[in-house]
């Protein structure tokens, strides 16, 4: 690599933290954010995401980590919410539409 070239990319890398530094100056202070509150439905996923990673550090089988990744799959798969056709009756569309 020639002299010219090394010194072409210490200048590029110096410009690169001299813009860095003058945003971070610029910029307005904004305070951070406050933390969410914890609702009581979230308190069960805290549960569960606690129980996920007990599970995770495990190396033998666990009926209780067996439930969690269980009704971590529901919940990712949201199975545990009703289906739209089961609130109209239980009866699926194209039944009605359907002749003697």
């Amino acid at each position: 690599m020639s002299r010219t070239a090394k010194i072409a990319g210490v200048a590029g890398l110096a410009g690169l933290m001299m813009t860095v530094a003058i945003v971070a100056v610029v910029r307005p202070q904004q305070p951070a954010p406050p933390p969410p509150l914890a609702l009581p439905a979230e308190e069960g996923r805290d549960r569960l995401a606690r129980e996920l990673d007990r599970c995770a550090t495990l190396t033998m089988p666990d009926s209780g980590c067996e439930a969690a990744w269980a009704a971590n799959r529901r919940r990712f798969f949201r199975q545990d919410d009703p289906a739209p056709h089961a609130e109209q009756g239980g009866m699926a569309p194209d039944a009605e539409d359907a002749g003697p």
